[in-house]
């Protein structure tokens, strides 16, 4: 009799791990997912615990979020490149929708205002800091570089591969891929997507932007299963470089005094050569211009002497 007990336990053991096993995001690896009283699969964005729909992209504030949240004793990794995001991964504050809070700030109390792709578009200041907006990122440059190969791909098989992928595995409707160009080795993709064209069902080009860097640099957030393929027509499309650049419905609010000391030198350098540049120029010409006087004074003493 208990071993009969035993083994109807080990089996319900083995159904329960397999449930929960199954029990996961497809589109987002960084999640809880637990099975409710009726076999539905639960899943909470780990750092802010907000549940996520599993059948569309998670926003881009929780998922960042989510990689600032320690993981075994260490932080997710940082993606490379980010009006390029030179901010990187910071904690960001999410609205209960999900989407970015116009104000962000840091533990030491320094705030910025941030698009609707979480990339700063101001300078920095204090707690007073306000933010009257969360501006629209309307249009999303992304430029990638593959490796050299013996041959370029045909352009338009890489235009066309590309787009089934945002299309297929971002869920990106192709009205908002306005361009995909290529000229070796270089490729060229344009999202654009306003306000005003954007409904609820559809996917935020940001989101896409976001995952779209993620698997290109192997850090996908899909779930394992899911795996990224970047080819051309069987061919591996190796990219080695890759450059994000966002441009919103308004302009950013960046002045000329907060330059950064880098670049403050660079201008000072510049400004300096010009100047001694000019000098220099302004020298010679008095130099000569005295020099052709006195070779003229010359001229006429000798015809002067040949006469008498």
């Amino acid at each position: 009799m208990e071993s009969r007990f035993g083994v109807v336990l080990l089996l319900i053991l083995v159904s329960a791990s397999s449930a929960q096993k199954s029990c996961t995001c497809a589109t987002n690896r960084r999640t809880l997912c637990t099975e409710d009283t009726s076999g539905n699969c639960l899943c909470m964005s780990v750092g802010s615990n907000q549940r996520v729909n599993c059948s569309v992209l998670t926003s881009k504030c929780l998922l960042m979020k989510a990689e600032m949240s320690p993981s075994k004793g260490r932080r997710f990794s940082k993606p490379e490149h980010g009006f390029l995001d030179n901010d990187g991964v910071y904690d960001p504050d999410c609205e209960d929708s999900g989407i970015f809070k116009a104000r962000q700030c840091n533990q030491t109390e320094t705030c910025w205002c941030v698009n609707t792709a979480g990339v700063r578009r101001t300078e920095k200041g204090d707690k007073n800091l306000r933010c009257s907006e969360l501006v629209r990122t309307n249009w999303i440059f992304i430029e990638l570089r593959h490796k050299e190969r013996s041959k370029a791909f045909h352009a338009p098989e890489v235009a066309n591969g590309l787009r089934r992928i945002i299309q297929n595995r971002y869920k990106l409707h192709p009205k908002y891929i306005t361009a995909i160009d290529y000229k070796y080795p270089f490729i060229h993709i344009d999202l654009k997507q306003n306000a005003s064209q954007k409904s609820n069902g559809d996917v935020d080009i940001a989101d896409v932007a976001y995952y779209f860097e993620k698997d290109v640099k192997l850090d996908s957030i899909f779930h394992p299963s899911h795996a990224f393929n970047l080819s051309v027509n069987g061919e591996p499309l190796d990219v080695e470089g890759m450059l994000i650049y966002y441009v919103d419905e308004k302009p950013p609010e960046f002045s000329m005094k907060h330059l950064t000391a880098g670049v403050i030198a660079v201008m000072a350098v510049v400004i300096l050569t010009i100047i001694t540049g000019i000098v220099v120029l302004v020298i010679t010409r008095r130099r000569t211009g005295k020099y052709e006087k006195v070779e003229i004074k010359e001229m006429g003493e000798m015809r002067r002497g040949q006469n008498l």
